[in-house]
């Protein structure tokens, strides 16, 4: 039987391709939760709509109230014409000590007999905006590890891309291993690519305390790399003339 909730090895990769190459890795960890099984997961150290060592708020998703997930997410599945009663897993990085940025979260979306049926990627920029892509198989079937996901752009995320274009999806599972690819296409053609893939663990305390262990300042370390990625790219595509550098949100 599946635990509640994963914990995740990841590494995350970024590559953009225009108007200057820029590709980075770096290592994170995130959780996948059940969303029906929230409740479960409260302990002393980890607490759900609580401050705690680690936490998740559930006002961090969905509907943003603190309301049901699940009650937000499986009416618009059924609109869809997908089943909407088999388990849904949230994978999002943790608060630490009360604070988080997930740049994007993803919600995966199975039928009772377990195929992946749909994927919400639900995407945060560093001005308070945020959007949740839901995606689907173009017949809407199974999704497969090479069924291809697109959704045109619909929230501004970088000031080194207009709003133009699309995203293309794709999701490789298997027991023990998770990976899933954004790739974003202007009308230049592709100039993004992007992923976040590892391994998976029972979620318990000596792991996590481990995960921080080796990533003492996960929780402010995504923001500060968007920051110092972003004016990277914004040295490498304009020459710098002594002037001072405007205010950059992230790269995306």
């Amino acid at each position: 039987m599946k635990p509640p909730a994963l914990l995740l090895r990841c590494r995350v990769m970024h590559d953009r391709l225009r108007p200057a190459r820029n590709r980075f890795v770096y290592p994170v960890f995130c959780l996948r939760v059940d969303i029906d099984s929230l409740p479960a997961l409260r302990q002393w150290w980890f607490g759900v709509d609580r401050r705690g060592l680690f936490s998740l708020h559930t006002r961090d998703y969905g509907p943003r109230d603190g309301t049901s997930l699940s009650n937000w997410i499986r009416p618009r599945l059924a609109m869809l014409g997908l089943p909407d009663d088999g388990p849904i897993w949230l994978q999002t990085a943790p608060r630490i000590l009360g604070y988080v940025f997930n740049p994007v979260s993803f919600w995966y979306c199975y039928d009772k007999a377990g195929a992946l049926r749909a994927l919400v990627a639900e995407v945060n920029n560093t001005f308070g905006d945020h959007h949740a892509y839901l995606v689907t198989a173009p017949d809407l079937g199974a999704i497969q590890a090479r069924t291809v996901l697109a959704t045109r752009k619909l929230l501004h995320v970088s000031p080194f891309n207009t709003m133009q274009g699309h995203y293309a999806f794709q999701v490789r599972e298997t027991e023990s291993t998770a990976y899933t690819a954004i790739d974003y296409f202007d009308d230049g053609g592709l100039l993004l690519r992007t992923s976040i893939g590892g391994r998976k663990f029972p979620l318990t305390l000596p792991r996590m305390l481990m995960a921080l262990a080796s990533q003492p300042w996960a929780a402010i370390a995504v923001i500060v790399r968007i920051h110092w990625q972003a004016f990277r790219l914004w040295r490498m595509s304009v020459p710098f003339h002594g002037k001072h550098p405007p205010s950059v949100p992230p790269v995306g």
